[in-house]
This record gives structure tokens, sequence and C-alpha cells, in this order.
């Protein structure tokens, strides 16, 4: 690969390094999480952070890590195929070579959340950047007070790390509850959005801090919601995980208000976003 050559990004921040993809597993019928070998130099991440990944001839697009940041081996990328690259990402196979510049952004404030209960609320998708910051959550057990995780999704074949879920809800560390748009089939469990969900956990509202990632309209309505609840903006952080193509700040494709995305977030707290979430089109 012509484009990319390994430790290029001490060099060239918008050069990727080669990295290898080792393994490839099937969330659902449209997701698959990638894992791939760390490049040279590669020296973690924190939850929330993303990385750029690029194939030669289609293109680069920002994907947030979705494994454990503690763990050491292969670095996990949750991918849905929805477009040209993303499409191409799925598919590959273990042994294929793929760009990465990374990591980048800004992270959940999981130190920071320490002594607080925490609510994670994730839609879709948005489970994948949250997943990180669960890991940290239930290494950690003992520094927080209540966890409780949120999770809505179009229909029980659209959940992500179902086996997972289950394996954490059994374990009693923290509270799950998961809702779909659309039952099938033998689902037993809620239906409806996720902001639903929130009258049955219990939580400090003025201490707490809440996660939340997902489609955009429904992160403003799960802000709402917690904030009719009580928690505090500052204490709400959202992932805008929109348009970012160089991660740098210098195309400008991300810029959202005075803030880009890829540089300034993609973790920002909910009173510096407030506003703009209302206007239209921005």
């Amino acid at each position: 690969m012509s484009a990319m050559a390994a430790g290029a990004a001490a060099t060239d921040p918008m050069l990727p390094a080669v990295a290898r993809v080792v393994g490839r597993r099937r969330e659902t019928a449209d997701v698959w999480t990638l894992e791939v070998a760390p490049p040279d130099g590669w020296a973690g991440f924190a939850p929330g952070q993303f990385n750029m990944l690029y194939l030669p001839g289609l293109g680069e697009v920002p994907i947030s890590m979705s494994g454990d940041p503690a763990a050491p081996g292969p670095i996990r990328h949750t991918v849905r195929a929805v477009g040209a690259v993303s499409a191409a990402l799925a598919a590959l196979r273990p042994g294929a070579a793929v760009g990465l510049r990374g990591p980048y952004g800004s992270a959940w404030p999981v130190a920071e959340a320490a002594g607080a209960d925490v609510v994670v609320m994730a839609g879709g998708l948005g489970l994948a950047p949250l997943r990180p910051a669960l890991y940290r959550l239930r290494a950690e057990r003992a520094r927080y007070g209540r966890v409780a995780l949120l999770y809505g999704t179009r229909s029980p074949a659209d959940i992500l790390f179902r086996r997972e879920l289950e394996r954490w809800r059994r374990q009693l560390d923290l509270e799950i509850e998961v809702t779909v748009d659309r039952a099938a089939g033998d689902w037993r469990g809620s239906v409806g959005v996720v902001t639903r969900l929130l009258p049955r956990i219990a939580f400090e509202p003025v201490s707490s801090v809440a996660l939340v990632c997902g489609p955009e309209v429904m992160m403003r309505f799960a802000a709402d919601a917690l904030l009719d609840a009580g928690v505090p903006e500052p204490r709400i952080h959202l992932s805008m995980e929109r348009n970012m193509r160089c991660a740098i700040g210098q195309c400008g494709h991300c810029q959202f208000g005075a803030d880009f995305v890829c540089k300034d977030g993609p973790v920002m707290s909910y009173d510096r976003l407030r506003a703009r979430l209302k206007i239209r089109e921005l």
C-alpha cells in the first residue's frame, strides 16, 4: 500500500500506518467487529476515542474503538456496513492490510465520575463507543455508585454484544435495561424508545454522571429526559460523531459552532452543546 507506511504518523499526521486485520466477528446482519493488530508506536486509547481507518482507492472513515482499553492485543472497531468504505472494512478478512491513524479525540469522563452514580444511555450502534467505558466502569466497580446501562435498538436482531450483555446482567455489578422499537419472534422485553427506561432505574440525579451515544435525535431526547430527571447539564456527556474527515482540525468539515468535533470532541458536555443542538441544520 503505497499511501501507507508503518510509523508514518510520527512524520506526517495525515499518513496512515499499516495495520493488519487479525480477527473478524459478525455482531448483527450488517455490523462487524474487526480486530486489528496495533501498528508500531501504538500506545493505547482512552474510552470514547476514535481511529481513522483507510482503504486505498476508497477513502478513510472515523471509527471508535469498541474494545477494552486495558486489554493487550488487537484494537477492536465495530463497523456498520452502510457506505462504500465501511462496507469494504466490514468485509476485510484476517491478514488484510488497513491504514490506521489515531487515536484521536476526547474521552468519556470515567475517572471524573468516581464516587457518583453513572447512567449510560446508548442507541443502536452507539453502544460500541460506550463499550470501552463500560469495561472501565466494571474493572473499577468499587469506585462508583450505582451503574446502569439503558440500551435501545430497532429490533431484537439488532442488539449488539448480546451474549456479553447477558453475562454482565448475570454478574449483577450493573443494571441493564434493553428496549426495542419493534418486537419480533420470542422477544419478551421492553418495546419503545430508550428514554422510557430511565424511570426504571434508581440513581441520584444531582450527583450522577450520564454518558450518551446514539443517533443525534436520540441524544437530544435522552438529554431532555436526563434534565427532566434532575441531572445537571455539565454532568451529561454526548458523543458527537459527525462529519469527521481529517481528525486534526484542519479540513473544517466537522466544525460545529465554535468547536471542531474531531479535536474538541467527540465527547462533549451538554452545557457546551445545548444551544447548538437546537439549531436545525447546524
